[in-house]
């Protein structure tokens, strides 16, 4: 059975492109979001196995969501992505909770390899 993700980010291209590599990869994409206002909501309604998460984004940034996230259900597993140049932010995300961090613009091929190491079948 495939597994379930949801991608959060405030960029539509962003979701677009990350769901044509996940699908290619052979992922099930199970919800996305704009903010971490509805990433929050949608991760309960969800729960999906993994979530890729932006940090920048309006109304609740990635590290807020991620702490909610986090709250809800400590097993969890999220992956963050942003900008480079954005060290302080990966520290914190990964002080957090998150297992991994991808900076834009990644490889497809590096997503992946995140996921497996994430979530190995």
């Amino acid at each position: 059975m495939p597994k379930k993700i949801m991608i959060v980010d405030d960029a539509a291209f962003m979701r677009m492109m990350l769901r044509n590599i996940l699908t290619k990869g052979g992922y099930e994409i199970c919800d996305e979001a704009p903010d971490g206002v509805q990433a929050v909501e949608k991760f309960v309604a969800n729960n999906p196995d993994l979530t890729i998460m932006d940090i920048t984004m309006p109304n609740m940034d990635g590290i807020e969501a991620l702490k909610k996230i986090k709250e809800i259900n400590a097993g969890a597993k999220i992956i963050m992505c942003s900008a480079m140049g954005q060290e302080a932010m990966v520290v914190e995300a990964i002080k957090s909770g998150a297992m991994d961090f991808i900076v834009k613009p990644f490889q497809g091929d590096r997503l992946l390899a995140a996921i497996a190491r994430v979530m190995p079948n």
